[in-house]
């Protein structure tokens, strides 16, 4: 019965990563893993209840929704990135210091969000406080 055990804090782990909790200990294949092997060593005299059961079908249900979502949520995101890109081509930005001003010849989306590249060589990293102009 130790796997039992096992199973259950790994389901409220994978619980947690379903809700976004900060305890992320184990992923999907994990899971399914630790699930199989229960069932796979349970005692036949006591077997796992059906609700037990259902309860942990159910955790994974809900960690393979919040994988699918957070994958939409990275394409939203890297196809707003995108399209800030190509908006301030042309354009003037101004970091918010002012010290850094020009013209952007072209724009790079990378992990730290848009990269405008300016007609004077230097970059510049369209945050909060960059003003963009005509």
């Amino acid at each position: 019965m130790q796997v039992a055990n096992v199973t259950g804090a790994a389901g409220s782990a994978a619980s947690k990563q379903a809700t976004g909790g900060t305890d992320t200990l184990i992923g999907r294949d994990a899971f399914l893993q630790l699930l199989l092997a229960q069932l796979k060593y349970q005692d036949p005299l006591k077997p796992m209840e059906s609700t037990e059961y259902v309860s942990q079908l159910a955790q994974l249900s809900n960690l393979e929704q919040s994988i699918k979502q957070g994958e939409k949520l990275d394409s939203i995101l890297v196809a707003s990135s995108l399209s800030q890109a190509t908006s301030i081509v042309g354009r003037t930005v101004t970091s918010p210091d002012g010290a850094i001003s020009g013209k952007v010849v072209g724009a790079r989306v990378t992990s730290d969000g848009v990269v405008a590249e300016l007609s004077s060589g230097e970059t510049l990293l369209v945050s909060s406080g960059v003003k963009v102009s005509n």
